[in-house]
Parts: C-alpha cells; structure tokens; sequence
C-alpha cells in the first residue's frame, strides 16, 4: 500500500461539521452516556449506535461476537478501520460532582461515566461517517467502523475476534482511545500475574504449628517492589513498571493462621521485554526468599451480551509505530489543518486494542481522540464538546485523505 502525505486542504471546510450536526452528536452523545454498558451489558448501546449509523445512511451488521461494524467505500484500495469501544468501568460510589449517567452539560463540557473513555469517540467517529456519506466524499478503498465490547477488561480481544470471524483485515487502524487530541504511536504492554503462596493452617493461639501464608507473601512484596528499580525503560515508551494491586487470604476463621494468600501483579512491559521474561523475574524472587509459591498469567473468560465466549490470557506486548510512518505524518497534517496547530506526538500510558492490531496483527496503528486521560475512570469523567466536533472532522478528513 502507498500511502503519500498531501496537504488537506480542498475539501476540509466542507468536512466540519455543521452547527445542526453538532447538536445532533451532542444529543446522541448523551444518549449513549444515559444508557450504562458495562461489560458484557452493551446490548442497548450496540442498538443505538446501530440505530444512529442507520439513520446516516450508513447500513451495519454485528459480527458474533456482539461487535458492532459500519462499511464505507468502494473497496478498490486499502481498508482504513477505526476502532472504539462501546463499555465502559463500573462507576464508583465516591461522590460525584455531576451523576454518572446525567450526561449534563457545563460551559461547553459535558460530564458523565464514559464521556472520556470512550464514548466521546464513538459518537464522532459515527458523525464523522455520517458527514463522508451527506457530502459524498468518494473513498477509493474501504473505511471499517469497529465498536467492539469488552475492551475494559480484555482490550484487544474483540477487534482480534472481528478479524477472525469477518475476514476484514485492515490494512491501516485508528484507536479512538483519549489522547487530549493529541497523536498516540503506542504504548507499553501488560501482563496480569497470580501468584499463590502456600501455607499451613493452625489455631492462631498457636502460629508456630503452622506457616502463615501472609507472612510469605509479604516478603514475596517487599521483594516484587524491590525489582522495580531493576527494569528495562525504552527511550521513547519509558520504563516498565510492576505494582502488587490485590491481596486476598484464605483461612478457616479469623483465628486461625491463613493456609493461602493470593497476590495479583500487574506488570507493564516496555519494548524489549516479554512475559515469559517478567515472569521468570517473579520466579527469581520466589525461589530467593524461599516460599512455596506458584505462578501463573491470568486467563480472562467472560461471555459477551450474545453468548459468545472471548478468552484470553492476560499478556500483552509493547507497541510503537515509527514517527516517520506515512499514518503518522498524514494524520499530523489533517490534525493540524483542522486545529491550525501542529500537534503532539506521545504515547499513552495504559493498554489499548492496539495490543492486538499492531503488537499481534502487525497493522499500522495510530491513536486519537477527543477526552483527556487524567478523567478516564474517575468520578470527573467528562469531555469537551468542541473536542468531539474537531474529533469528527479529523476522522472524516482522514479517512477523505487516506482513501483518495
């Protein structure tokens, strides 16, 4: 595929939205925030962002998985897919200044769980869509729509389960993920471990007849804590990181000595590294402090909302897209001529579905979108809607530009 970099400048202005437009993907932003889809439970929000593309113009299937995906384009050139994902986190029950599910709109920002991750995004990739079919923007290719579940707690398994079950394989992806419209070209992967310590129950009136399973995995912490001066960085991705995020024991009672104790690690990898290699680091603290302990990478299984299973083990390698890669400087400038300034280039800091489409599948990939990632599950979810107007603009010019 040849991708040359052009300045984007004939058919931009008639790409932005109107302000008719505007108020509608305001309306159907809210919708989507007023409706919860946690995961597993996308089901009314798959209908409406259906409902939504439809309504454009646009006609849709879902793949068995519960994905929902939009086609555009005469198929003659390469496959450009956007992705976003249609779940979000379980709110917390901390206080929040505007209620999750309101949707409620203050000096241009509208509040609510999922404004920022991510269904700011969703909401103008499919206005975006519906501006290319109302302008008829002729694409020499073919434009993919992907707004796939239960990317919270398994990113990547729902793209990868698309490409699988569709035979669409895209040639060029786009992750909407929050970028504070700044220009992501990877990030670092992640590894969920488990490790379980053995013990020995005893009357806790008598701890020396039996081997406090807590004891050793406090000392399997102090030593996992202790590594992470000792990992590798990348000079553009930084470096790896490990964190102990949950503790659970087992016991007979309360006053009896813990014969187990569990503890989950997450580990994320720079460039260079692999699980199997952060594993045998976890290995090497077990075996230096003596406990009896076992180690394994954590399986996710869960059902989507139709019944279909996605599997898979936690373990996800680094990615970065080379800055000098046509995607990038194409994206740089359609970003620039909608933003008239030049933009940044970063990395995000947490996993996305590029885990699979450029880790895995080895698919160019690229990242932007409205929504800044400091408000990504918190009880400060919001977004600004300029940010979702400009968002739009710049899928719509990209996709104009990349398939020309």
């Amino acid at each position: 595929m040849h991708l040359i970099p052009t300045e984007p400048v004939d058919i931009s202005a008639s790409l932005a939205l109107t302000d008719t437009e505007k108020a509608a993907v305001t309306r159907f932003l809210q919708t989507l925030i007023r409706t919860p889809s946690h995961p597993t439970q996308e089901t009314e929000v798959a209908s409406l962002v259906e409902a939504e593309l439809q309504k454009l113009g646009i006609q849709t299937f879902r793949d068995p998985v519960g994905n929902v995906i939009a086609r555009l384009g005469n198929g003659s050139g390469p496959t450009l897919l956007y992705d976003a994902h249609m779940d979000t986190v379980t709110h917390t029950e901390a206080p929040w200044a505007h209620p999750p599910y309101d949707a409620q709109i203050e000096d241009d920002v509208l509040y609510g769980l999922g404004a920022c991750d991510m269904k700011g995004a969703v909401a103008a990739m499919v206005y975006a869509a519906g501006k290319l079919v109302s302008t008829n923007v002729p694409l020499q290719g073919t434009l993919l729509l992907a707004f796939v579940v239960q990317e919270e707690p398994c990113e990547g398994c729902a793209l990868k389960a698309l490409v699988q079950h569709t035979g669409l394989i895209p040639d060029l992806v786009l992750l909407g993920e929050p970028s504070d419209m700044a220009i992501m070209r990877g990030h670092r992967g992640r590894v969920l471990f488990k490790v379980k310590v053995q013990g020995k129950s005893s009357h806790a009136s008598s701890p020396e007849l039996g081997v406090n399973a807590i004891t050793g995995a406090s000392r399997l912490i102090f030593g996992i804590d202790l590594l992470a001066d000792e990992l590798p960085s990348d000079p553009f991705l930084g470096p790896g990181t490990i964190a102990v995020t949950r503790i659970e024991s087992q016991a007979p009672s309360y006053n009896a000595i813990p014969d187990s104790c569990t503890l989950y690690v997450d580990r994320r990898l720079t460039l260079g590294e692999t699980p199997r290699r952060a594993q045998s680091q976890i290995e090497g603290v077990i075996e230096r402090e003596g406990v009896v302990a076992s180690i394994e990478i954590v399986e996710y299984r869960e059902d989507s909302y139709n019944g279909y299973e996605l599997q898979t083990y936690e373990a996800f390698n680094a990615w970065a897209l080379d800055e000098k890669h046509p995607l990038v400087k194409t994206l740089s400038q359609v970003v620039q001529k909608v933003l008239g300034a030049s933009p940044r280039i970063g990395h995000w800091p947490f996993s996305t579905d590029g885990v699979y489409s450029s880790a895995e599948a080895g698919i160019p990939t690229v990242g932007f979108g409205p929504g800044n990632p400091k408000h990504a599950h918190t009880v400060d979810d919001q977004v600004r809607l300029t940010d979702i107007y400009s968002a739009a603009h710049v899928y719509a010019l990209l996709a104009a530009m990349l398939l020309r």
